[in-house]
């Protein structure tokens, strides 16, 4: 039992509708726009997508990942995710070259391989939140 509810089996199809993930958001302490621009559109290179007009009020920044977002939102109070986090893929070749350039930054990486056959590290956003990145193919 999960709470109230019993665990369901794994489905191949969803019987509900729920077809993936549109977008994660990860917080950021009120006017830290610049440094998301810098860390996510800079370090990352993520393209940096128009917010809804009536959205533009709330503050924080939203940027393309793949075929999803990574929406960067603001909290007040605030306080970084370090344990939940965002998994981004990263191309095998890339992954080393995206550390160096982390690590040059002053962001912290931390490389681990708990899971056997995945390269991976971790590093921080400018706020403390915990980003991880993944080689894939």
């Amino acid at each position: 039992m999960i709470g109230w509810m019993a665990a369901a089996e794994p489905r191949s199809e969803p019987i509900l509708g729920v077809l993936g993930i549109d977008h994660v958001q990860v917080a950021a302490p009120a006017g830290g726009e610049d440094e998301a621009r810098r860390f996510y559109g800079g370090l990352l290179e993520l393209p940096e997508l128009p917010k809804p007009a009536s959205l533009r009020t709330r503050g924080g920044v939203w940027f393309a990942c793949g075929a999803h977002q990574l929406h960067v939102g603001i909290a007040e109070p605030f306080a970084p995710a370090t344990k939940a986090h965002p998994a981004l893929a990263v191309g095998e070749a890339d992954l080393d070259r995206l550390g160096e350039r982390l690590a040059a930054a002053g962001s912290p990486v931390q490389w681990d391989d708990a899971v056997a056959g995945t390269r991976r590290f971790y590093t921080a956003d400018p706020w403390g939140n915990r980003i991880e990145l993944v080689a894939v193919g």
